[in-house]
């Protein structure tokens, strides 16, 4: 299991979608709390590389994946994935 943050721009974003996107959306944050068993990212190229993008009709959603720290308890543990979403918006002018 992963832990998903947002970004202060994707949180504005989310609370802009329509209600219906909206309740899409938040299935899909759900969805990447199980990176990386997470079916339709993409990664992404060019200067978006090392980002991945899930969409949900014409709506998008942006996303890095980062480690955390092993805990101390626990060392032989599997550190615990952090997905940090971005962005979230429409696709006319989402990659800009």
């Amino acid at each position: 299991m992963a832990k998903v943050t947002l970004t202060r721009e994707a949180a504005e974003g989310l609370e802009d979608l329509p209600l219906v996107i909206h309740s899409r959306v938040l299935w899909l944050l759900e969805r990447l709390a199980k990176w990386p068993a997470v079916s339709g990212a993409k990664p992404l190229t060019g200067p978006l590389a090392g980002r991945y993008r899930l969409r949900t009709g014409n709506y998008r959603l942006q996303f890095h994946v980062e480690a955390q720290g092993r805990p101390k308890a626990r060392e032989s543990a599997p550190e615990t994935p952090v997905v940090i979403v971005e962005k979230i918006g429409h696709r006319d002018k989402f990659y800009e």
